[in-house]
């Protein structure tokens, strides 16, 4: 087995969420991209909030393997389980301050798969957050999804210092918190090795701006997904010939 190939057996391609979807014609830009999942914010507070219903009926749009995620923020289990019912095959997102048997109640013993979001801190702080721990914690977790912690909940398109993670973590990880096509690649570059394996989660990196450059919270441009689904590939194909 040559070096490529032994490469690529530990590097598998870099699954993409976009997050924060409130459009028709956003899923379908998403899918067409190559969006492997596609995530709907159920969280009243937030400017990308949409209701239970409304996810329902964006995610019928969806091909096969492409997979709706319900994000909730400190929901409780019978909010939490009224909107899965509602939108088969979904994944869910706890975002909040949910314990491990909070997240194991409303997802009937883990049943249906759920990320749990680990808030990092901005700066030198980061190294002081014990991901290994929050990782074992929250062990039923699909995934460990990394975001920045900023006042609220959510990363507000902030990024935290990647190279300050551990080493090794024994969980599949998803990167999110400030990603454009940009730097992606960089995040993907720096975090994979310390992982089981690594996805990518954006949502303000590919939203549409006004005639004045500000943030259409919710409103996805279709050349950024394009884009940022682009450099994700490139990023993955580094690491094959690394």
């Amino acid at each position: 087995m040559n070096a490529r190939t032994t490469h690529t057996d530990t590097y598998p391609r870099t699954r993409i969420k976009i997050c924060g979807l409130t459009r028709e014609q956003d899923i379908d830009a998403a899918v067409s991209a190559g969006a492997d999942a596609i995530g709907f914010v159920l969280y009243a507070k937030s400017p990308r909030a949409v209701t239970p219903e409304r996810a329902a009926e964006l995610a019928k749009r969806l091909p096969p393997f492409v997979t709706p995620v319900l994000l909730f923020v400190n929901a409780d289990a019978t909010e939490i389980g009224a909107a899965c019912a509602m939108v088969a095959g979904a994944t869910v997102q706890f975002h909040g301050d949910e314990t491990a048997h909070e997240c194991q109640t409303a997802t009937a013993d883990a049943a249906r798969p759920y990320l749990r979001a680990a808030r990092i801190p901005l700066g030198d702080d980061a190294q002081a957050f014990d991901l290994v721990q929050f990782a074992h914690d929250y062990s039923n977790a699909q995934a460990i999804l990394l975001d920045a912690h900023v006042d609220g909940y959510g990363g507000g398109g902030k990024t935290f210092n990647w190279s300050l993670l551990p080493p090794s973590v024994n969980a599949h990880l998803v990167l999110s918190g400030g990603l454009t096509s940009a730097n992606v690649g960089d995040g993907i570059t720096s975090v994979r090795p310390r992982c089981k394996s690594l996805a990518v989660d954006v949502s303000s990196g590919v939203e549409a701006e006004d005639a004045h450059g500000k943030p259409l919270r919710g409103i996805k441009d279709p050349e950024k997904i394009r884009q940022f689904v682009a450099a994700v590939r490139a990023a993955d194909r580094h690491l094959a010939g690394m």
